[in-house]
């Protein structure tokens, strides 16, 4: 449940690009491999940015799927798993071989054949909605909203509508799920014994501490946040082909912290970029979209409509063709993770 490289298993993974740094998580592994160059393709899991959030502190490209696109071993509400890649023609050629129907997964879709070796396609003509305030989490970084900025004008360049997508899931509605998912991790957390008890993070004790007195009214009332964000994502964004943002508000931080705001009585407050889109069930790509000024990678989340994942891809992949020197510097990435 953490986005970030802290383990009390495994200690602290660390960001190929810079090690005093968080990889981003909880796909840490697959974050720190990708940026490393352990092989080409790297897949990660995601339910509230677990894909995304290493994307954007590590610089790679990553696709959170379509719901049900991607076939899993444990299903849940939200979960979905894909690529974490250097480059946008990586992660579609591996959506290329996992994108593929298992019924041994209830919860897949039988979406139509995608185009994976399209390539980049031209935004020209594209509805492109542009959302720089989530309206619920930490305030974004105004280095991040510049880079996601100068992301849209390009896309604007190139001949998209470009149009401003309001502020659409609440601080209520965070809150809600994250207290949700303590009473989730609550009920996991109570059912070991003592030693083992003792070997969990002292943070992801205290986060899901949190959830042990909601009673079933309350759990309940937590459980339909989700419904209301899907509700709210959807309306938001059905008049655009892709919506870009930041992936998340703030740029990468230390390696060991467990989360970027370091509070477990707090809802989490990175993920109001990201999580709506595993509500909705709309994919969502991140490319890099520049560094703040002491070097940190920011990323641009891509989003579009349920089943159109190779279009999202393909407009990622043309945003590489004209970002410039936005990319990270892979000749310097550390394997010391």
């Amino acid at each position: 449940m953490l986005s970030s490289g802290v383990s009390s298993r495994h200690g602290i993974t660390r960001n190929a690009l810079n090690p005093a740094l968080t990889t981003g998580g909880s796909s840490a592994g697959a974050g720190a491999a990708a940026a490393a160059g352990y092989g080409p393709m790297h897949v990660g899991t995601d339910i509230g940015g677990s894909i995304r959030l290493p994307g954007t502190w590590s610089g790679l490209a990553t696709l959170k799927p379509s719901a049900g696109l991607v076939p899993l071993h444990a299903p849940y509400l939200g979960r979905a798993a894909g690529p974490l890649t250097r480059t946008v023609a990586d992660a579609a050629a591996l959506m290329s071989i996992i994108a593929q129907p298992d019924t041994r997964d209830y919860s897949t879709r039988p979406y139509p054949a995608m185009e994976w070796f399209s390539g980049p396609i031209s935004p020209a003509g594209l509805r492109v909605g542009l959302q720089l305030d989530a309206g619920s989490g930490a305030e974004v970084d105004p280095e991040i909203a510049a880079a996601v900025q100068r992301a849209a004008e390009l896309f604007s360049a190139a001949g998209a509508s470009v149009r401003e997508v309001p502020p659409f899931m609440t601080a209520d509605q965070l809150a809600g799920i994250d207290a949700f998912w303590r009473t989730r991790s609550w009920a996991d957390y109570s059912a070991l014994d003592e030693q083992q008890r003792e070997n969990v993070l002292p943070y992801i004790a205290r986060w899901c501490t949190g959830g042990k007195d909601y009673d079933g009214v309350a759990t309940m009332e937590h459980y339909h946040r989700f419904a209301q964000v899907q509700a709210a994502t959807i309306a938001a964004t059905r008049g655009f082909d892709l919506v870009l943002s930041p992936v998340a508000p703030m740029a990468a931080f230390p390696a060991e912290m467990p989360m970027p705001v370091d509070d477990p009585d707090l809802p989490m407050a990175h993920i109001s970029f990201t999580m709506p889109y595993n509500m909705s069930g709309q994919p969502a790509a991140t490319v890099n979209c520049g560094f703040t000024a002491d070097g940190r990678t920011i990323g641009l989340q891509v989003v579009g409509q349920i089943g159109a994942d190779d279009k999202v891809l393909a407009a990622a992949a043309w945003f590489e063709t004209v970002r410039g020197d936005m990319v990270p510097d892979w000749t310097h990435a550390s394997s010391q993770n």
